[in-house]
Order: structure tokens, then C-alpha cells, then sequence
């Protein structure tokens, strides 16, 4: 069996025995739309639960608008411009108008990449500044939630007459689903929140996990957060496999953000009746592989479909190595999953970074993990908590070695755009 997987931006071909119950699971969307121009411009003058943007923009001076950056395919050229249409149409000047890269905690982005972030009609002509969490004076204090997460969201963005986010949604490992609030927190919040969202309080909830947003305590965090900051109005969207606009959501951050992930749960949930013995799985390639802190979200997509004991084999480029310093040292200085989750629930004090590879501990503390990652800093790899291969077809004859002729094995070329679960009552060992 032959199977193209989405690796970088070329993609890897690899071929896998004979011999076994595969089952191949694509990524599933909804078909492109033929207008997307024209469904943005509806969308925005008949959005949900809030008036049209036009009219919201009216006697406004100032406007903070909140995008994905480079780690997200997020279509800006294509959203941004509608924006700034109404905004232009409301009088407000484009020097008042401040762009914000939601970095969350990650690196700020390059101008190359705000290039693309902006697309080039629009870049140098708007002002786009990243977001810095380190920095908490860039922050204002706007109190704590219920549940007592401090929260600091970045001044420029409170300090605006108008706030929208512009982003997109699909599955996320620990909130449900992306897009709407996600601009605000952790995308635009200093690490002191972030910290708070992404410790053990919150990372070991049982519905933290892909594809949950009912009785998700993350996600009503969020909602929480972004109400506080004022999150007045949202543009996302929902893509196609080839990436163009398959669904346009605008309005309220909670109504417009539910209606479009109701839109994604219906087209991408794949129903399995039986959990796999392993799953051969990606992380969608270009830009989520782009760090192994990112390719994470490959593993923990294809986890709840793999029966306790089973496998999973990863599939990462990680052009650009592990991901941020902080969590370069821990996964360097944590050869063993479970004392690394020990430790964290020992220790109190919320280190950058930990959540992602908390996520992946959870994992192996119930699975066996192997990987191709060849950009991943040969360094790592004696405290990678699996093994890792220099080659595709190595890695491949390595998981097949641990498997009785005709194990059940899950193919997901395209990694977390699969949004894979079983059958409800089926039994995961």
C-alpha cells in the first residue's frame, strides 16, 4: 500500500506492508465555496448575534483587529480586505487601525512572515505589530475570572474602540476547536494567563481535548476572558482540504464562533466502531510541522482512536528544530513521561511551554510513540520518550515489527485536520 503524507510543503511517500486491516482516514471538508468573496461580504452585513460590522464601526475611532500567526493557514488577504472595507466605509482612518499577530507565546513573526500573515496588497500599508507575552507591561490587568485565572490581555487591543478577531477553526488538542476567543486568550495574553490556561488545572480535564467544546472548562475560561476584554466581533472561517474558504462565520464570539464549529464537527468527525491497534499519522505539514513543539497536535489528534497498549507513528518535517528554548530544555531534561508528570503536579509554579509536552506525556503514559521528525535536533532524541528513525521507511518497519499480521491500522495522512473518534459506548481497552 502506497499512501502520499503531508510532510513540509512537499509532502513524503511512503509504502507500508501487506498484510494488514488499514483504514484510511483523509481529511474530510466541506467543498469550497464558489463565491467566497461574496459569502464574507454577507457575513459580515448579516452576521450572528451582532448587528453588521458597518454599523458597529460607526462612531468608532480606533479598532484592534487579532490574527493567527504563521503557524496557522489562516486566508487573511482574503477576510482582511472586507474588513477594512466597512471599517474605511465607518471614517476611520487606516493610521488608527492596529493589526496584532496573536503570538500567544510563541515567536514573534518575521516580516516575511507578516508578508504573507497580511498578504502583500495589504502589507506595509496597515500597521501590524506582534504581540510580546513576556512583556506584561504591554498588558493591561482586567481582573480574574470566576475560577481565578489572572488576566492580562495586551494593551493596544483593550485600548481600542473597536475589537474583532480574524481567524479560522478546525480541531485544537485542548480547547475543542480553534478560532473566535482563541484570538484573545491565549492569543494575545501575557504569559501570567497563559500559564494559568495551560496548567494541569485545565490540561487534565477529560474534555480538554479535540473536538469538546460542551462542558469544556477551557473553552468557557475563554469565553469568560474574551467577554472581559471586550470581544466585540469575529471573522472566521472554514477551509477545504486545498485550504480555500469552504464556510464564512461573523458575529457574536460566542454564537458565530458555535455555529462554525457546528459547521466543522458535522463535515470532518470520522466514527470509528472499534479503537485501532496503531495509527500512522502527520502533523498536516506545512506550517503545523513546522517545530516538534507543533507536531505534537499530531499524536494527540490520533490518540483516542488507538486501544490502550497500542501505537502511534508520527510524521513531522520540524524544519526549524524543537520550538521555543523553554521547552527545549524540559524535553531535554525529561527522559521519563510519568516522573514528568509527577513533577508537574508537584510543582506549583507553571513553566512556559509545559502544557505542550504534558499533552504528550498523558499520551505515552498509555501508548507507545515512534517518529520521523528529521529536522528535530538529533540532541533530543535520547529523551524523545520513543524512538525516532532517520528514515521514513525505517520508521515504518519499526512500528510494523511490534504488530501481528492483521492488526488494525489507522492511516491519517493529514494528521489533526482529522477530527477521528469511536464510536460512543465502544471501549478503548
Amino acid at each position: 500500500m502506497h499512501v502520499h503524507l503531508a510532510f513540509g510543503k512537499s509532502g513524503l511517500e511512503v509504502t507500508l506492508p501487506e498484510g494488514y486491516d488499514y483504514r484510511l482516514l483523509e481529511a474530510r471538508s466541506a467543498a469550497p465555496l464558489a463565491d467566497p468573496a461574496a459569502a464574507i461580504e454577507q457575513a459580515l452585513d448579516a452576521p450572528i448575534g451582532r448587528p453588521p460590522l458597518a454599523e458597529m464601526a460607526r462612531g468608532r475611532k480606533t479598532v484592534a483587529i487579532s490574527v493567527c500567526d504563521i503557524t496557522r493557514p489562516t486566508p487573511n488577504r482574503a477576510t482582511l480586505p472586507h474588513i477594512l472595507k466597512r471599517l474605511d466605509g465607518a471614517g476611520i482612518r487606516r493610521e488608527d487601525i492596529s493589526v496584532l499577530v496573536a503570538t500567544g507565546l510563541h515567536r514573534p513573526a518575521t516580516e516575511d512572515e507578516i508578508r504573507e500573515i497580511v498578504g502583500p496588497d495589504l502589507y506595509g500599508k496597515l500597521r501590524v505589530v506582534n504581540h510580546h507575552a513576556r512583556e506584561l507591561g504591554e498588558h493591561r490587568h482586567l481582573g480574574a475570572t470566576a475560577s481565578g485565572t489572572p488576566v492580562y490581555i495586551d494593551e493596544r487591543f483593550v485600548s481600542a474602540d473597536l475589537h474583532i478577531t480574524l481567524g479560522f477553526i478546525e480541531p485544537h488538542l485542548m480547547l475543542g476547536f480553534s478560532g473566535g476567543r482563541k484570538l484573545i486568550a491565549p492569543g494575545l495574553a501575557a504569559q501570567e494567563t497563559i500559564k494559568v490556561l495551560h496548567s494541569p488545572k485545565f490540561m487534565r480535564e477529560a474534555r480538554a481535548v479535540e473536538g469538546s467544546i460542551d462542558d469544556n472548562p477551557l473553552h468557557r475560561e475563554l469565553l469568560e476572558i474574551a467577554a472581559m476584554a471586550r470581544h466585540d466581533f469575529m471573522l472566521d472561517v472554514a477551509l477545504a482540504r486545498d485550504r480555500r474558504i469552504a464556510g464564512v462565520f461573523a458575529g457574536g464570539g460566542v454564537e458565530a464562533h458555535r455555529a462554525g464549529v457546528e459547521f466543522v464537527r458535522r463535515i470532518m468527525l470520522e466514527q470509528l466502531r472499534e479503537p485501532v491497534d496503531a495509527v500512522i499519522t502527520t502533523s498536516a505539514g506545512y506550517p503545523l510541522d513546522l517545530t516538534f513543539y507543533q507536531a505534537i497536535k499530531g499524536i494527540t489528534a490520533a490518540s483516542h482512536i488507538v486501544k490502550r497498549g497500542g501505537a502511534i507513528l508520527l510524521f513531522g518535517q520540524c524544519q526549524e528544530g524543537a520550538g521555543a528554548p523553554e521547552f527545549r530544555r524540559m524535553l531535554k531534561e525529561n527522559p521519563s513521561s510519568s516522573r514528568f508528570l509527577e513533577k508537574l503536579l508537584a510543582t506549583p509554579q507553571v513553566e512556559v511551554d509545559q502544557w505542550q509536552l504534558e499533552k504528550l506525556a498523558l499520551v505515552m503514559d498509555r501508548l507507545r510513540v515512534l517518529f520521523h521528525v528529521p529536522g528535530l535536533e538529533a540532541e533530543f532524541h535520547p529523551t524523545l520518550w520513543g524512538a525516532a528513525y532517520g528514515t521514513a521507511q525505517q520508521a515504518v518497519s519499526a512500528l510494523f515489527e511490534s504488530l501481528p499480521k492483521g492488526a488494525r491500522v489507522a492511516v491519517i495522512p493529514e494528521g489533526p485536520y482529522v477530527l477521528a473518534k469511536v464510536t460512543e459506548g465502544a471501549m478503548a481497552g
